[in-house]
């Protein structure tokens, strides 16, 4: 008997996928399972857990990519089986790969952008950790030459992200975060000469900062390094974290010198997944000159079928998200990148002036000098009825995820919400947005909360919160 012929293939061949006996048992969650399951079967199940995710679309607090051109989708598809480490293999996708290095390197202002040095690498996270590392270990050649020790060394930043940290705590570097003060919630040129010394082996300012969208001065903390340097002969470099800033102020505002334009700024890292438009995946570092990155941190490697430079903390990673990044380069070039964000700018201004027209709010950053995006506080002297920890948990009922948090040293007395609007967030969603916002604010006002969330409630994936919010508020009203 042929096989499609016999009873039970033919069953299980023409089942509905929720009619089929593997869909009536619960799957497997914590063991390896013992048999094989129909592909389809699989793929539904996964697409029902996936659908318990929230929307990306509507998530405004990330920075990273969440709509993309078909064509994008595809060339991610065509590249899967590419291993962006094996350059032997795929020799025009490392060409790709060195092509994007000096597309930004010139997009930069580096002084020679066709031969200088930079890499890919898996976010931007990883790209400012080789910056630190450069840093490092420039500085510690300097030191050794002087015939001076280099055990205690130290990186000056203003509020960083995590990354920050973790480069600081991996590679045994003190981080001289500097705090928050009063209304300055960056870090600004007045600062830097207090926390340079001769251990410093950078300053890394943040064209972006995390917690309130705003642009660190690059070109006055680099004048200030400049004075230093004049009178206390300390010759400190900078490395910028534009992991959002590289790919929005070339376009937005071209004047803004914040790059290689400054003699004193050595490197730059980026992520190409944020507001360069590529898929989840893909930074990049570059350095201002070849002599910039020590070669002793560059490897060579031949056990992949040529001998290959690399310098990544990663080894294996895919190839398509760069791809997608030159895809996007030559896609939209200088004019389109332009188009792109000035439409996110509008939006996330456009946002910030409705939400400062509610009462309780008092705005911190409105969309102008930095990110597209928008941040506020709740007026001191607002009796609003909630926390902003509140109104982020009630805008999760609606789907948004707009978070809230408590700012870094000194300031972790103000509570903060941001929102960033990214390629794909219309001025029709945005819309959306502020009158669920209107409407959260005018259900508190009816219904103030007796025992306002805290922001250990508010932690984690907010299910005491939630779970909270259920039992003491009605529906959207």
């Amino acid at each position: 008997m042929a096989l499609h012929q016999k009873p039970h293939a033919r069953d299980a061949q023409f089942d509905d996928v929720y009619a089929s006996t593997e869909l009536s048992v619960r799957i497997p969650k914590y063991t390896f399972p013992e048999h094989q399951r129909d592909p389809r079967h699989v793929y539904g199940l996964l697409q029902d857990e996936l659908i318990l995710d929230g929307g990306s679309r509507q998530n405004l607090a990330t920075f990273c990519t969440t709509w993309a051109e078909p064509e994008v989708r595809q060339l991610m598809a065509d590249c899967f089986d590419k291993n962006m480490i094996d350059k032997d293999e795929y020799p025009q996708t490392a060409e790709i790969e060195n092509r994007c290095v000096h597309m930004l390197a010139n997009l930069w202002n580096a002084p020679h952008a066709a031969s200088t040095i930079g890499c890919s690498t898996t976010g931007s996270s990883e790209a400012a950790m080789l910056g630190g590392m450069a840093l490092k270990w420039k500085w510690r050649e300097r030191r050794r030459a002087a015939g001076l020790p280099a055990d205690r060394p130290n990186l000056v930043t203003g509020p960083v992200q995590i990354c920050w940290h973790k480069f600081c705590r991996y590679w045994d570097v003190e981080l001289r975060e500097v705090p928050m003060e009063g209304d300055r919630l960056i870090l600004t040129a007045d600062e830097i000469a207090s926390y340079c010394d001769e251990n410093t082996i950078g300053v890394v300012p943040t064209l972006g900062v995390t917690y309130t969208c705003q642009y660190e001065p690059v070109k006055e903390i680099a004048a200030a390094l400049d004075r230093l340097q004049a009178e206390r002969g300390l010759d400190i470099p900078i490395h910028v974290d534009a992991a959002s800033g590289g790919f929005l102020a070339p376009f937005i505002d071209p004047e803004l010198e914040w790059d290689f334009r400054l003699p004193r700024v050595k490197s730059i890292n980026t992520s190409g997944h944020k507001f360069g438009l590529a898929p989840l995946g893909v930074g990049w570092a570059i350095w201002r000159e070849r002599a910039d990155l020590p070669e002793d941190l560059i490897f060579d490697v031949n056990y992949l079928g040529g001998h290959m430079p690399t310098f990544a903390l990663n080894f294996s990673r895919p190839g398509g998200e760069i791809v997608c990044q030159y895809y996007n380069f030559l896609r939209l070039g200088k004019e389109g990148y332009r188009k792109v964000h000035e439409a996110c700018y509008e939006t996330a201004q456009f946002l910030a002036r409705e939400i400062g027209k509610l009462a309780p709010f008092e705005l911190i950053y409105d969309g102008h000098g930095g990110l597209p995006g928008a941040a506020w506080t709740l007026r001191h002297d607002a009796d609003a009825g909630f926390t902003l920890y509140d109104l982020a948990d009630r805008l999760r009922t609606t789907g948004w995820l707009v978070p809230a948090y408590s700012m870094p040293a000194n300031r972790a007395d103000l509570v903060v919400q941001r929102l960033l609007v990214r390629h794909g967030f219309s001025r029709d969603l945005g819309g959306a947005l502020v009158t669920d916002i209107r409407r959260a604010v005018e259900h508190f006002a009816r219904h103030p909360i007796a025992a306002p969330m805290t922001e250990h409630e508010a932690g984690g994936h907010n299910h005491a919160g939630r779970a909270r919010h259920a039992r003491t508020t009605a529906s959207i009203g």
